[in-house]
């Protein structure tokens, strides 16, 4: 079992920076995968960035060259840094973990909020 806390969300104005912490607990040494993904109101969800065991890194579309995807310092945790912020990036942000046996973990969620 994983358990996933994510951290960092707030409120923030058009064109600033956040920086988004996935702590990971339990067997995080079957994760091989971590994404991020995020869910605006009344749209689907939708994946922002992921990281494999490797270190193989994707982004979704709608990072656009503005957010980053990493490992934090500490083995159990990733990163996603996110500067130019746009209020469409306003959503719940949802760390997700895949292990090797193919279970797959969430988050609760961190709410990002773009707003003057």
């Amino acid at each position: 079992q994983v358990q996933l806390v994510e951290s960092g969300g707030g409120l923030v104005q058009p064109g600033g920076s956040l920086r988004l912490s996935c702590a990971a607990s339990g067997s995080i040494e079957t994760i091989y995968n971590t994404r991020w993904y995020r869910q605006a109101p009344g749209k689907q969800r939708e994946l922002v960035a992921s990281i494999t065991l490797g270190g193989t890194i994707n982004y979704g579309g709608s990072s656009r060259g503005r957010f980053r995807i990493s490992r934090g310092n500490s083995k159990n945790l990733v990163l996603l840094e996110m500067r130019d912020l746009e209020p469409e990036d306003t959503a719940v942000y949802y760390c997700n973990a895949l292990d090797s046996s193919s279970n797959n973990y969430w988050g609760e969620g961190t709410l990002v909020t773009v707003s003057a």
